[in-house]
């Protein structure tokens, strides 16, 4: 279904790197790691958040399906599905959807199971897959360990054919962080620099900035990236 490629970091890695310090219990969804976080958030009920729902998972599915559709897109890798909310609003030809948090991606395949334009996977059984699209959605400003952010982008970049999305906020400023479980990073900067082979095409400003409540407003906005 999906492509293979082999100039995507290798998946060991990245997964040892999440893994490390993993200390926590499962009763309390304390913050060690940023997988260990959402594993535990997962396995406890918790859901992807706000911006999967609601007004916001509306705005986020009219930008992908008229990206997919015009640009002709027949395959997706999304690196962070988290609990499908947000999928059940597109319009993919094929999708594979991964996430760090096993529970995450059962919670996917009970959902979509009799879906079978979709699969998904732990990282840890990441493959190398391409697609002509991959998507980052309200993942980059969770990842808090400089390694992981690294390892994520350069994944995320490698696996794909032709376009990247990218759903984040953009900037560095420690002051306005939520919890331990969320960094904010000037991430176009990183692109321009260690991945120079592909132009930002078009940033799409959110539709409801956010303004002081994170229900009703969003730091996150859209980049679209191309291959040059």
């Amino acid at each position: 279904m999906f492509g293979r490629t082999h100039t995507v970091p290798s998946t060991g890695k990245f997964s040892r790197l999440l893994r490390r310090a993993f200390r926590g219990s499962n009763h309390s969804p304390h913050f060690t790691s940023s997988q260990d976080y959402w594993e535990q958030r997962y396995a406890l009920g918790g859901h992807s958040g706000a911006g999967s729902y609601r007004k916001f998972a509306e705005f986020k599915a009219e930008v992908l399906n008229r990206f997919v559709s015009k640009q002709a897109i027949e395959s997706v890798i999304e690196f962070g599905c988290g609990d499908g909310n947000q999928l059940l609003l597109a319009e993919y030809p094929r999708y594979l959807g991964i996430d760090v948090s096993p529970t995450a991606v059962d919670l996917c395949r009970e959902l979509f199971r009799s879906d079978d334009t979709k699969e998904f996977l732990p990282l840890s059984d990441y493959a190398q897959e391409s697609a002509d699209l991959t998507l980052s959605l309200d993942v980059i400003y969770h990842l808090v360990e400089d390694e992981v952010f690294t390892e994520y982008m350069r994944t995320l970049f490698a696996a794909a054919q032709r376009y990247v999305i990218i759903y984040a906020s953009n900037f560095d400023d420690p002051e306005r962080q939520v919890g331990p479980h969320v960094r904010h990073r000037k991430f176009t900067r990183w692109v321009e620099s260690e991945l120079p082979q592909w132009q930002l095409q078009e940033h799409i400003p959110n539709k409801y900035p956010y303004r002081g409540n994170y229900k009703k407003g969003s730091f996150a906005d859209f980049y679209v990236y191309e291959k040059a």
